[in-house]
């Protein structure tokens, strides 16, 4: 890598996508981009995260090892405080649940309180926060009521009116499911979040009656949630020893488990379900980890573009490859230009939010006079993790 070797092809070890990403490189090699110098950023990185699961693939002992497990771990570890403080909210709207129901008014509040928890939660990037202390990361994730005002600043682009008025109008949709779909990005504290999230919109709403969640199907940019990722999390946090226990008082401590056991039930009577354990979701899931921009949805990975159709919320997580280089075709777009925009042919697919902290240079949506103002201010507005966008495009009418 350091001497702008040629990237090697991904050997036949009986995984999927083999044949496409050797392609795509192939295609790059005829035009003298398939070094690493050179070579465009989005497919080099997926490629190398696909080299590694190669490296174990080929192995008899090592196929499911997980290299980055142990880190997603102790970093979930440090979050113990937000944890339980979320858990007790949560315990909260319980007890108004019957009265929050039936008050739009009171669930646009808390609708957004969740976005910004999620979208704050996403600072849990363990390829952005590696080296940081768990001081620093606790702070990172302080979610509190105070703390969300406060950042509010710091949402450059903010749709959530727009998010809103689309989950209201899905009180009178047609049919007897109304599906969310959450692609995952990072394990630990922010996945956490994102189940916090769905409770509230199967639990504490008429809107929705399903949480689909999309993993990556193997050991991705670091602190990806796998498979193995999420039922370790719903094990962790049933677990009275995983946690600090000078961090939990016995209230918190039986809100968590109280939030918990409802999330397992939702897991066993399908109210909360994994992509790869659905028909057909195995196949379909292996798009998030293929050598293309999510643009490209619909023809590589029609079952799936099919599905996503259907829901009536797909939620999108994530930095870097998944939102602002995946979702916008890699290209660099004028700050200006708009997010549906910038969505390519997957805009008007289905109704799309877009939760992300930026850490990486391609930031679309935000006025110009803003961006012009931060470029002032801080330079490195655009890949510190201290500005959040909430982008949201509904679906198209098509015929």
């Amino acid at each position: 890598m350091e001497s702008d070797q040629e990237l090697e092809k991904i050997p036949e070890d009986g995984e999927f996508y083999v044949d496409e990403y050797n392609l795509e490189l192939a295609k790059l090699a005829q035009i003298g981009k398939n070094t690493w110098f050179v070579v465009p950023w989005l497919f080099a990185e997926s490629y190398l995260y696909r080299l590694i699961r190669s490296f174990f693939k080929q192995t008899t002992r090592w196929t499911e090892f997980d290299p980055f497990r142990k880190k997603k771990e102790e970093a979930f570890r440090n979050s113990a405080t937000a944890v339980y403080y979320i858990a007790t909210i949560m315990h909260e709207l319980e007890s108004e649940k019957d009265r929050l129901i039936n008050d739009p008014d009171k669930l646009s509040v808390l609708l957004k309180e969740m976005v910004q928890m999620c979208l704050w939660g996403n600072a849990t990037d363990l390829s952005f926060l590696i080296h940081l202390a768990p001081s620093d990361i606790e702070q990172f994730q302080n979610v509190g009521r105070d703390a969300q005002q406060a950042r509010k600043e710091f949402i450059l682009k903010d749709d959530q009116e727009n998010l809103w008025e689309h989950i209201r109008s899905l009180e009178h949709q047609v049919g007897p499911v109304t599906r969310c779909d959450f692609v995952l990005d990072n394990a630990g504290f922010e996945l956490f979040t994102d189940l916090v999230f769905a409770d509230f919109l199967v639990t504490h709403t008429p809107y929705f009656s399903k949480v689909v969640f999309h993993p990556k199907l193997f050991p991705w940019f670091v602190s990806d949630v796998t498979p193995a990722d999420f039922y370790k999390t719903v094990e962790s946090l049933s677990s009275s020893t995983f946690f600090n226990a000078t961090t939990m008082t016995t209230e918190s401590a039986h809100h968590l488990k109280e939030m918990v056991e409802r999330w397992k039930r939702y897991l066993q009577e399908g109210v909360f379900s994994l992509s790869t354990e659905l028909e057909g979701g195995y196949k379909k899931t292996q798009f998030w980890t293929g050598p293309w921009p999510y643009w490209y949805m619909e023809d590589k990975a029609n079952e799936l573009w099919r599905s996503l159709s259907e829901s009536s919320l797909v939620i999108i997580k994530g930095d870097l490859k998944f939102v602002s280089r995946s979702l916008t075709g890699d290209v660099k777009w004028p700050v200006s230009m708009p997010f549906a925009t910038a969505l390519g042919p997957l805009a008007g697919s289905f109704p799309l939010l877009s939760l992300r902290t930026n850490k990486s240079d391609v930031v679309v949506g935000v006025p110009q006079d803003v961006a012009d103002r931060l470029d002032e201010k801080d330079k490195r507005w655009r890949v510190n993790g201290k500005y959040g966008l909430v982008s949201f495009a509904p679906k198209a009418h098509r015929n």
